[in-house]
């Protein structure tokens, strides 16, 4: 079974407080885009052997740390006899870019798993596994927007559309850990929330509809701040950084002009 796990942006992004666990909740619009990696997974090997193999983008560290193969152990453990795979992972989508790569990634090895092999597990219960391996993952479970107010898991269907918008999407030449941006960030609850303040024209977003890690992660990357405002100078109708960074987005109501050219050396430049 082949399927291309896609990327994520953020449209707004309120921290509205600190929990005594440590996680913070949120209040964001998890917007799907088309920056797909590819995974395959081909059924062979003993049951509960699970391999991985990837190419395109490096990825470091010990391949059972890796969501997909991290996917296969947590359904191994309901269902013991799930049959031996190998997962094949191209990795296109950029991490540590707030794109949520790794996490559609991982969603998806679990969608397709129980499709592969008949698994009888509820759409409740596999989001619940997601949510398990990261606070994002649930979000790719499912289809279309998808308004959080919590730590990431808490979703409900938001009818939004930007059909008919161009996005583009920059990933600068390095990353911004999510520790680093979460350790400036300031909770704040909004004053209007932002499931209403989404209901405006996009158009208006601009004067209201902010991410709040972009007040801790900009001093610490100015580059950033630049890159925000040369969409909007190219004539964005909004900007913004995606999660915790480093990836910004634009939203053009036409596809801009040689766009990827805009920035230097290492910048990616994506449209979708």
């Amino acid at each position: 079974m082949l399927k291309f796990p896609h990327a994520k942006i953020n449209l707004g992004l309120f921290v509205t407080r600190k929990l005594e666990n440590g996680y913070h909740v949120l209040q964001t619009l998890f917007y799907p885009i088309d920056w797909c990696d590819a995974v395959e997974i081909i059924a062979e090997g003993e049951p509960g052997e699970c391999k991985i193999v990837m190419s395109g983008i490096a990825i470091d560290g010990d391949p059972e740390s890796n969501l997909c193969v991290r996917a296969y152990r947590r359904l191994q453990k309901l269902f013991p006899e799930l049959p031996g795979c190998t997962i094949y992972l191209k990795k296109i989508v950029p991490f540590g870019a707030g794109l949520g790569g790794g996490s559609s990634d991982g969603a998806h090895v679990l969608l397709m798993l129980r499709e592969m092999f008949g698994l009888d597990i509820s759409d409740a219960d596999l989001e619940k596994e997601a949510a398990a391996m990261g606070a994002d993952c649930a979000f790719f479970c499912r289809k279309g927007a998808q308004y959080c107010e919590g730590i990431g898991s808490e979703l409900e269907p938001y009818p939004l559309s930007l059909s008919g918008k161009t996005i583009l999407v920059v990933k600068p030449p390095f990353g911004v850990s999510t520790k680093e941006a979460y350790s400036n960030v300031k909770p704040v609850k909004p004053e209007v929330p932002l499931h209403e303040l989404l209901k405006k024209p996009v158009e208006e977003w601009k004067d209201s509809i902010v991410n709040d890690f972009e007040k801790s992660v900009f001093p610490l990357h100015p580059e950033l701040a630049m890159v925000k405002q040369s969409l909007y100078d190219h004539g964005a109708v909004y900007a913004s950084m995606s999660g915790s960074g480093s990836a910004l987005f634009g939203i053009f109501d036409h596809v801009p002009e040689d766009y990827e050219n805009w920035f230097g050396e290492g910048y990616e430049v994506h449209k979708g």
